[in-house]
């Protein structure tokens, strides 16, 4: 305890300004970030009037619940959330288990052709066979108006193999020799042994994943023309560029008459903030694991 505030204690001029400019920077940065989500806040609880008005800034005015209520009610907002809730845990699911069953062998260098397998994936991060190709494709498939269209292609992403690689690659050697030498086959060695020690990594993967997945509206908007299979994202871009008066009178909405007490921005602040909360949830979790994972997954080459 004396060492360190000793150490403390010794800290010169310079470094003590940087050490406040650092404090300094990362409060204004956190400040712009969450100000805008305080003003969807207090939109989606002010009243119509002060709205309308422009009266609301980061508090809400005439507080209420009835754009919660009424948004929740909406079968269309029900239903894209449910989509994009199926989409991110088939996804995710599906993406980790192929990335770890392609990120396994990449790791040991006893594997034939290992560099031409790591050049072919790479090639696939700076070349892709484009948008019409990839349209056609998941037409000739049948996967078009599909929720399989949202989330199969994107099944693998090879920057989050290459670090799930890298981090198996920092495994010592002696665990999976000692596991062979019990009798262990290669699968029980990966998923008994390998899974569990890398749980830092693939949690990090995990919430990448799932970001990815939860944020996509342009896969959304090329494969889904049905109005049922419309994922969350697509359904706030078609409700942020919708206009007023398109807005009230949309079919689409569980009871018209409530809207008309109620304004667009207030519903648009409310669906928007009702949409991030999964994903804000989810972070506290795996904050543990995130920053650890990204760096030994990224340490070794």
């Amino acid at each position: 305890m004396q060492a360190a505030n000793s150490k403390g204690s010794n800290r010169s001029l310079g470094e003590w300004i940087f050490e406040s400019c650092n404090y300094l920077l990362f409060t204004l940065m956190g400040a712009l970030t969450i100000i805008p989500f305080l003003n969807l806040l207090a939109k989606s609880l002010s009243g119509e009037s002060a709205v309308i008005s422009g009266q609301v800034g980061l508090i809400p005015v005439d507080w209420q619940l009835s754009t919660y209520k009424y948004v929740l009610q909406d079968s269309l907002f029900i239903r894209s959330f449910l989509n994009s809730v199926i989409i991110t845990g088939s996804g995710v699911a599906l993406s980790m288990l192929m990335t770890i069953l392609a990120a396994y062998p990449l790791s040991k260098p006893r594997l034939v052709g290992r560099k031409g397998f790591i050049l072919l994936y790479i090639f696939t991060m700076i070349f892709s066979g484009g948008l019409i190709p990839t349209y056609l494709l998941m037409q000739n498939l049948h996967l078009n108006n599909t929720l399989f269209a949202l989330f199969l292609p994107a099944m693998i992403n090879v920057y989050n193999l290459l670090i799930v690689k890298n981090y198996f690659e920092s495994l010592p050697d002696s665990l999976e020799e000692s596991a062979k030498l019990d009798g262990a086959s290669n699968v029980a060695i990966l998923f008994r042994i390998v899974v569990p020690l890398s749980l830092p990594v693939l949690a990090t993967i995990a919430l990448f994943y799932a970001v990815a997945f939860w944020n996509d509206y342009f896969n959304a908007m090329i494969y889904i023309t049905k109005t049922e299979l419309k994922p969350m994202q697509l359904y706030l871009k078609e409700l942020l560029v919708s206009s007023n008066d398109e807005f009230l009178r949309s079919d689409n909405k569980a009871n018209i008459e409530a809207a008309m007490n109620l304004t667009p921005q207030s519903i648009q602040a409310a669906s928007i903030l009702l949409t991030t909360l999964p994903i804000v949830l989810v972070y506290p979790f795996l904050q543990k694991y995130f920053v650890k994972g990204v760096m030994i997954g990224s340490v070794k080459g």
